[in-house]
Formats: structure tokens, C-alpha cells, sequence
């Protein structure tokens, strides 16, 4: 089985973890349009070979707010359309996919401890990792 983990956000963290060898095929940081194609791309070429699930941080669901400014409430905004983007992407192509409330401290590791814990060797932005704790060891 493979899970495609999902950081919404201006800059998308897409990571890809194959459940069978227990490793990530790939983590980058894309523009939304391009993490779109990307995984519609891949389930495409990949659908008839392995079980494919997209797990995505639903900003929607969050339970906890705290003193934010306004323009990170705004931020906020612009991240909850675009779970509903990811959301209606996934039903419209039919791809099986989990839309995951925030964890408060679930995210945000550094770049040594991802590295520690992934066996992942190159570099990840703060978005990649955050996709990619979605789905590693799942």
C-alpha cells in the first residue's frame, strides 16, 4: 500500500511512503497545482499496482486556538480552502483519502530528528516534514 501524506498550504508538503518496504519514495514541497498533478499522476500510473490512500492535515478540524494575529487567522483561512480543494480533488478522482485533524506538537520536528527517524537522507522543508509524519510507520 502506498500513503501519499498532505501539508496544505501555499507550499504543499507532499511525501510518499510505501508501507510494504517501509520507506518514503519521495518528499518535496510543491505549489498546490503542482502537488495536485503530482498525485493524480501518480495514482494514475501506480492505481492497478497498489492500494493508494491520501492522508491530509484538515486545518478544518482543528480544536485548539490560541493569541494568533490576524493575518495568521487569515493564513488559517486560506489553508481550510484548501482541505476542501484537496478534499473534492480526492472524491473527484476517486481516490481513497483520510482527512486528519490537527495534533497539537504533532508536527514541526527538526530536520536531524526527521532524519533519525526516516532513514531519509536528503534535504525537507518544514512542510515536507509535516506531510511526511502523517504517514511514516503507518
Amino acid at each position: 500500500m502506498i500513503y501519499i501524506g498532505i501539508d496544505p498550504g501555499t507550499h504543499t508538503g507532499v511525501a510518499v511512503w510505501d508501507t510494504i518496504e517501509g520507506q518514503f519514495l519521495s518528499i518535496e514541497t510543491l505549489p498546490i497545482h503542482r502537488a495536485l498533478e503530482k498525485v493524480k499522476r501518480f495514482y494514475n500510473d501506480n492505481k492497478e499496482l497498489f492500494d493508494i490512500c491520501v492522508f491530509f492535515e484538515d486545518a478544518r478540524q482543528r480544536k485548539w486556538y490560541g493569541k494568533e494575529s490576524n493575518a495568521k487567522l487569515q493564513g488559517a483561512g486560506s489553508v481550510k480552502r484548501d482541505c476542501s480543494i484537496w478534499e473534492d480533488f480526492c472524491k473527484d478522482e476517486k481516490i481513497s483519502y483520510l482527512a486528519l485533524p490537527p495534533i497539537k506538537g504533532g508536527t514541526k520536528v527538526s530536520e536531524s530528528y526527521f532524519k533519525t527517524i526516516s532513514r531519509w537522507k536528503g534535504k525537507t522543508s518544514n512542510h515536507a516534514r509535516d506531510a511526511a509524519m502523517l504517514v511514516i510507520g503507518r
